[in-house]
Order: C-alpha cells, then sequence, then structure tokens
C-alpha cells in the first residue's frame, strides 16, 4: 500500500503539474498560442507580455496552485489510507515535487515547459511554508535592488536548501528543496549566461524580439548596447 500511494502521488502530481495554464488562458482569452509570443514559454512573465496583466496574474496563480494542490491532496489521501507521520510528508512532497517537474517538462507540449519559478514557490507554501516565505522575501529583496526576475527566482531557489538544511529541517525537506533549487537553476541556464553577460533584461524592460538571438557573451550585441540587453525568458 505505501509503495502504491507514493505511485499514485508521483503519477498524479505530474499529470496536474503538467498542465498548461498559460497556453490554455492565453488561447481561451483569444489571444493566440503563447509559445509564438515572446520567449515562447507558457509562464506568467511571457504571458504579461501579451499585454493582458488579468491573464498574467491567473497563470501565476494556477502555476503556483497545481503544486499546492498536489501535495495537499496527496498529503491527505495518504492520510485517509492510514499513513502518517515522516511517510505521509514524504508522499506529500513527492506529489508536489512531480507537479514542478510536469509544468517544467509537461508531457502534452513534447516536454518543453516553464522554468518552474512559481511552481517552486507553490510547492514550498504548501508544504514547507517557512521555507517559502523565506524564498518569497529574498525574491522581493532582489528584484526590488536589481530589477532582475531571474536573479531573484536564483538566489530564492539558492536560500531554500540552505535554511533548511540551518533550521534543522527533517533530510528529506533539505534533499526536496535542494533538488528543486538545482532544477530551478539547470532551468535558468540561458538567463545566467545573459546575467554573466550583461545582457539580462530588467523587469519592466521594453518588449523586442532579441531574445530569440543566441547569447552574446563578447562583445554584447549592439540591441543589448542600445536597449539593455536582449530581453530574456525570465519567467515563473
Amino acid at each position: 500500500m505505501l509503495v502504491f500511494s507514493f505511485i499514485l502521488a508521483a503519477a498524479g502530481g505530474y499529470l496536474l503539474g503538467s498542465i498548461p495554464f498559460g497556453l490554455v488562458l492565453t488561447k481561451a482569452a483569444g489571444l493566440g498560442d503563447i509559445r509564438n509570443v515572446g520567449s515562447g514559454n507558457i509562464g506568467a512573465t511571457n504571458v504579461l507580455r501579451t499585454g493582458r496583466k488579468d491573464i498574467a496574474l491567473a497563470t501565476l496563480l494556477l502555476d503556483a496552485g497545481k503544486a499546492a494542490i498536489a501535495l495537499l491532496l496527496a498529503r491527505l489521501f495518504a492520510g485517509m489510507a492510514g499513513i502518517t507521520d515522516e511517510p505521509q510528508m514524504q508522499i506529500g512532497l513527492l506529489a508536489g515535487g512531480a507537479a514542478f517537474i510536469g509544468h517544467c517538462f509537461p508531457v502534452w507540449l513534447g516536454f518543453k515547459g516553464g522554468k518552474g519559478v512559481a511552481t517552486f514557490f507553490g510547492v514550498l507554501f504548501a508544504g514547507i511554508w517557512p521555507l517559502g516565505f523565506i524564498a518569497g522575501i529574498t525574491w522581493l529583496a532582489v528584484a526590488t535592488i536589481f530589477r532582475y526576475s531571474s536573479l531573484a527566482a536564483l538566489c530564492a531557489a539558492a536560500i531554500a536548501p540552505i535554511m533548511a538544511l540551518i533550521a534543522g529541517f527533517s533530510w528529506s525537506e533539505i534533499i526536496f528543496s535542494l533538488v528543486l533549487a538545482a532544477l530551478i537553476f539547470w532551468r535558468h541556464g540561458a538567463n545566467i549566461a545573459r546575467l554573466r553577460a550583461g545582457t539580462e533584461p530588467k523587469i519592466g524592460a521594453k518588449k523586442d524580439d532579441a531574445e530569440a538571438a543566441p547569447v552574446a557573451v563578447d562583445p554584447p550585441p549592439a540591441a543589448a548596447l542600445i536597449d539593455g540587453g536582449a530581453r530574456g525568458d525570465e519567467r515563473p
């Protein structure tokens, strides 16, 4: 029964997480395929580039919510099955983590999804809320000071496992937050390259299509010197 619960949590979490709300909402709103807009990503930041703040906010909340719901439902069903304590917590984390992976690699879209930032916060707030709170404060502080959404996401992801270790959370929670952080960094590889090259766009930068071009490190492209850098895909 325990093994089956873990398998069911992983499968259910992945399927729930792989629902591409950004794509669904933009199509329903008559905005076309979000994958043909801006960075081509299905996350809330790219949805915002359509000019529809309401759709972007809905995407953000749903992308965060699907991971939270996956985790909470898994814990609920585990409890109803008589599974408690550490195994129950682990089942919930597995479902939330699977939802995160589903968002980043949705089977419906050829495994090409978002970068998982909103989903990362959703699963942390639902499963390990103190880490979610610390990560959220970190994101806000870095975004406010440096105006880079991607840098804020990377710092928030990095602080979570560090604080989990310092605060004495369980090894399951420490490893969970570490794995999510590693995936966030992996998904932000292009952003990291642009940050190092000085071509990563800041929050609120004008919309253009320069992000489709390869990252230039030496020297930056002329467009980067004029317009502050190719518009990146710092989406959640």
